[in-house]
């Protein structure tokens, strides 16, 4: 399996099967875990119930009408955090690079780890052999270049299972199913795509994506690359501080450098009022672009001298990665992330000494900044930045 790869597990039925783990008289039976039953919902029910239409998230006094003979017990989460615990322990020791969805499920990436663990599918068993002789329970794994495609793949033959989609398999892996397995295509979503006569991924993928972003905005663009099996997100240990980003897919190419910075400086402001609404500093930058022959993906990042919260040294910044990347080519996206976040009161190295240059202009612009939040938390966007406002030639010298 070439480039990246990416695993995902999801235990079986979680919270039932630690319940019937620990109480061997319920081995077999159906186990509905959830609320009170008059007003509660089902939060996990095992694969016993599911032979009688419970589903996780509906109303228990449904379970109770389709399932009556069924053992409903209430959600004892502390049990179900030790036995996460467990899991996550697994994980770990199989890749430094895990991130959780939740307490059953979570994204490792594997990506070179083959002479370590062996071909995909001699590792996916090593993962749930690894997993069982820990917590005795059961999981299902996916194996792709992707985590969107490993999520798709870990459910389709559960429980207990493992579906491994080779690099290169990816879209025709997904072409049979149906359009609901894209994540943001929701049951309204669904119904509009089905009235297009669009009913599974091959048809999404077949789908002009002019047509599809005509029809869903941005969404568009984002089910058009899913349903080729393109997904370049990372995965992203646990205790990682996330990024907070900006980006747009044109209506229109763009290239060279001037037009690429037009959009990041509008991109650096959004995404430094982000950081600044939430009490946020950075020291990375990211810039970000798509090009527009074979959908290529390239991202540069850089480090700030300090943690900054203001539009101009994150638009400088960004600007200093422009030379690594090939701004004569044609691009279709065009963006900036800021990451290695801390909370704005964290002290920083930097701040023990004297500040440099960069840094004291740095900390000023936020000062002014954080001035025009207040003055648009308190009478709307009525400020805009001086390089943005039309001139007025009349009065030109």
């Amino acid at each position: 399996m070439a480039g990246r790869v990416i695993v995902h597990l999801d235990m079986d039925a979680f919270y039932a099967a630690v319940e019937q783990r620990d109480r061997p008289e319920l081995v077999g039976r159906p186990v509905i875990i959830g609320g009170p039953v008059r007003r509660g919902v089902v939060s996990t029910a095992s694969y016993e119930a599911r032979v009688f239409g419970v589903r996780s998230a509906m109303p228990m006094a449904e379970a109770l009408r389709r399932c009556p003979d069924g053992v409903y017990l209430p959600v004892d989460m502390p049990r179900y955090v030790e036995a996460s615990r467990g899991i996550m322990e697994v994980f770990h020791r199989f890749s430094p690079a895990v991130e959780p969805l939740s307490l059953d499920e979570a994204f490792l990436d594997m990506t070179g780890c083959e002479t370590l663990f062996g071909p995909p599918d001699v590792l996916a068993r090593a993962l749930k052999d690894a997993v069982s002789e820990a917590v005795r329970l059961t999981c299902s794994v996916g194996v792709a270049s992707n985590k969107f495609v490993a999520k798709v793949a870990s459910d389709l033959h559960k429980p207990d299972g493992i579906t491994i989609v080779p690099a290169g398999t990816e879209a025709a892996f997904l072409a049979p199913l149906p359009i609901g397995r894209l994540w943001g295509v929701g049951p309204k979503t669904a119904e509009r795509l089905q009235r297009l006569g669009l009913v599974t991924i091959a048809d999404i993928a077949a789908a002009d994506p002019a047509n599809l972003r005509a029809r869903l905005g941005s969404l568009g663009d984002h089910v058009a690359r899913l349903a080729l099996g393109l997904d370049d997100r990372p995965v992203s240990p646990d205790g990682e501080r996330k990024s907070v980003g900006s980006e747009e897919t044109l209506a229109v190419d763009v290239s060279g450098r001037e037009g690429v910075e037009r959009l990041l400086r509008d991109h650096a402001d959004r995404v430094a009022r982000h950081l600044r609404g939430s009490g946020l500093k950075a020291c990375g930058v990211r810039v970000k672009v798509r090009y527009t022959k074979g959908f290529v993906l390239a991202t540069r990042d850089g480090r700030a001298g300090a943690p900054f919260d203001d539009s101009a040294t994150l638009f400088r910044e960004a600007c200093r990665l422009l030379p690594r990347l090939e701004l004569d080519r044609p691009m279709r996206l065009v963006g900036v992330a800021a990451f290695d976040l801390q909370e704005s009161g964290q002290a920083a190295q930097g701040d023990l000494f004297a500040a440099s240059g960069d840094e004291m202009r740095s900390e000023r612009v936020s000062r002014v900044e954080h001035a025009v939040d207040a003055l648009r938390e308190r009478f709307g966007d009525v400020v805009a930045r001086a390089a943005r406002v039309p001139r007025d030639r009349s009065r030109d010298g």
